[in-house]
């Protein structure tokens, strides 16, 4: 009998740490996803819109985010393309931000609609009824931060029945697993994954 209790006791002690795993002891085996593929795409500037989302100074800067800082250039050049073919651009800005705080390089024009909101850039604004004067139907996201107003405006946006074009090279975040993390949910959720296509700034061709 002892032999016995020993042999189970041993069985017991053995199968404890399976069974006593957490959720968070399974996370550190995950293995990111395959890197998604980015694709060339062609819109149509009078039903395109292109929205800049929260670049302000305190917010991107070398100190906070310098994978923002990086981004700057390609969505400047951009911009400057975008205004060219006659692109409404639409920005926005935190809560208790100024049109003034936006980068000097993205600055908007005075013409140019900005909305005040949190992260999702619909709550408690205009934007989508901006959007619909304009006859824009498809929204190019660009902004910071990648976890904050692009992910949920773009949400949003999906949900609304907008195309969503996410250009990777233009929503930086705090850290790149926060940018692979937006990018995975809004290429392949429920909500958004038929709506949104992956691209990047460069792969934008304005017809």
């Amino acid at each position: 009998m002892k032999a016995f209790l020993a042999v189970l006791a041993v069985a017991t002690a053995a199968a404890a740490p399976a069974s006593a795993r957490t959720v968070l002891d399974q996370w550190r085996a995950v293995q990111p996803p395959a890197q998604p593929e980015v694709q060339p795409v062609s819109v149509n500037p009078a039903t395109t819109a292109y929205l800049v989302l929260d670049m302000q100074a305190n917010i991107c800067n070398v100190e906070r985010r310098p994978h923002c800082v990086d981004a700057v250039a390609p969505m400047a050049d951009f911009l400057s393309r975008a205004r060219a073919a006659g692109m409404p651009v639409v920005y926005s800005a935190t809560p208790t931000a100024a049109r003034s705080d936006i980068l000097a390089s993205l600055a908007p024009k005075d013409s140019d609609p900005i909305v005040n909101a949190s992260v999702d850039k619909f709550h408690g604004t205009d934007l989508d009824q901006i959007l619909k004067a304009k006859g824009v139907d498809t929204v190019i996201v660009c902004g910071v931060t990648a976890y904050g107003a692009v992910l949920f405006t773009a949400t949003e946006a999906a949900v609304r029945g907008y195309k969503v074009i996410l250009p990777v090279d233009c929503m930086p975040g705090g850290s790149f697993y926060e940018e692979q993390a937006t990018v995975f949910t809004l290429t392949t959720g429920p909500g958004t994954a038929r709506a949104t296509t992956l691209t990047s700034l460069g792969d934008i061709t304005i017809e």
